[in-house]
């Protein structure tokens, strides 16, 4: 059976000293050359003959040729110098000279990453279009959207700060609601002691007219009914009380003599029925004279005030309320504004702020409350003359008679002590100007009935100092 081994003598078996027969010749593809034998220095004369160690030829190792082409036979590699892989040492036959090119590979996993990638891009669009078809129908707003906020914070404020003053003041303070016959309004007050008496302005319990109501409402929401203490419209000052109330806070009361332009202040109250609304400022003027009132025409309810002037917003609703320090002390009761439209007006007025808003300093208040407390009204301090209130030149003219024909001068009075005469032209007050009747009336009525003051006259063209005590008289 020809199993493709050469038959005859086993040419492995070569006896020592035997002359082996050469082996057959090998059949050979054409065109391949017969490998050459290069000769050895060892194995031939001086060194020695033929033998057994005679070098192999070098091995040829085929080229790798694109699929279906001749390899080209050439020598090993040096050592250490890349191999061919595996597979095409399995698919090499050295005696055909032949290469049996590797299956393609890669081409079904090309195809397949093509495919993945369209269906991860077709997938990621439709998701993409949803996210982005639902942020518009919400309004440009992505769903989980998580925004960067400050932490908590302790809710304390420094003493001294708006926060910190508002936070002191506000339990004092309370809303007046007044309900009369013809009108109703709304104004503010503060809590002068444990008793329940609670000062306010003139103009805001007016509207009860002795048989209204007037409700209080406190900063916590708790409302009382209060009735009316005693009042003084030349001062715009009324004290009501309220009764069952338990808890009240009183509101300190501060020194306006201490008072100096550029201090901060807060205003508190009402404005527009807004409750406990705190607004902020400074202290604008001192001993800013204003008047304010005298609608029914004969002068008896008109204000006159030498008022501390702030720039603290103060509206309609505010009347009333407390004007605080940085100490949360009130230093003055909130009564006037200047309104673009309607000059100086209480603040009942409908005319909103233009920061000029006018108080009535608490030195004044303090005084003008205690009367009212314990005898129901206040006293006026007087200096016993009658002015002439169309007078237009400067200072403050004594007229020639009183209202009721008799003398300006009245005979017992502290005018007519200090030696003033009808005629005389009145231009300062321990120093300060005057120019007008009105400015007159206020610089007097922030003083106390008893006070002493020195008043420069202008008589006839020469100045005259004189001094008095201030008289008293009673208020309405």
């Amino acid at each position: 059976m020809d199993d493709g081994k050469p038959t005859g003598p086993n040419e492995h078996d070569q006896s020592v000293g035997s002359a082996a027969e050469p082996p057959p010749p090998v059949d050979r593809p054409p065109g391949r050359p017969q490998p050459r034998h290069e000769p050895d220095p060892y194995s031939t004369p001086p060194y020695g003959g033929p033998g057994p160690w005679a070098p192999a030829p070098p091995v040829q190792r085929p080229v790798p040729t694109p699929a279906g082409g001749t390899p080209v036979p050439g020598p090993a590699p040096e050592f250490g110098a890349p191999q061919p892989p595996p597979s095409q040492w399995m698919n090499y036959d050295p005696w055909a000279a032949r290469q049996v090119p590797p299956a393609p590979v890669g081409r079904r996993r090309r195809r397949g990453g093509v495919v993945a990638a369209v269906l991860l891009a077709l997938v990621t669009g439709v998701v993409g279009g949803g996210v982005g078809a639902y942020i518009e129908r919400n309004d440009g707003i992505a769903p989980n959207v998580k925004l960067p906020q400050a932490a908590g914070e302790a809710p304390g404020r420094a003493p001294d700060s708006v926060a910190g003053i508002a936070a002191s003041a506000l339990p004092s303070v309370v809303t007046l609601h007044v309900k009369g016959s013809s009108e109703q309004g709304t104004g503010t007050g503060f809590v002068l002691d444990r008793e329940g008496h609670i000062l306010t302005n003139n103009h805001v319990v007016a509207p009860a007219d002795g048989s209204g109501e007037i409700s209080v409402t406190f900063s916590g929401g708790e409302v009382a009914k209060a009735v009316v203490v005693g009042k003084d419209s030349g001062y715009d000052l009324a004290v009501v009380k309220v009764t069952g109330v338990s808890g009240l806070k009183p509101l300190p009361l501060g020194n306006s003599d201490n008072v100096q332009v550029g201090d901060p202040v807060v205003a508190i109250g009402a404005p527009f029925d807004l409750s406990n609304t705190v607004t902020s400022g400074i202290i604008s003027a001192k001993g800013r004279p204003i008047t304010a009132g005298g609608e029914k025409g004969d002068g008896s309810d008109v204000s006159y005030v030498d008022a501390l002037q702030t720039d603290a917003p103060i509206n309609p609703g505010n009347s009333g309320g407390p004007l605080v320090d940085s100490h949360a002390r009130v230093i003055g009761i909130n009564s006037a504004i200047r309104a673009a439209d309607s000059g100086t007006s209480p603040t009942g007025a409908q005319s909103g702020s233009i920061g000029l808003g006018f108080a009535i300093p608490i030195n004044q208040g303090k005084r003008v409350a205690e009367e009212l407390i314990n005898t129901g009204k206040a006293t006026h301090p007087v200096i016993g003359v009658t002015l002439d209130m169309q007078f237009t030149g400067d200072g403050a003219r004594v007229g020639d008679k009183a209202k009721d024909g008799g003398p300006a001068v009245a005979g017992d009075g502290p005018g007519a002590e200090a030696g003033i005469l009808a005629g005389d032209i009145i231009t300062a007050v321990d120093g300060a100007r005057v120019h007008s009747g009105e400015e007159l009336i206020v610089k007097i009525r922030a003083h106390r009935p008893g006070d002493r003051l020195e008043l420069t006259v202008n008589r006839s063209g020469r100045e005259v100092a004189v001094v008095l005590t201030l008289g008293s008289a009673s208020g309405t």
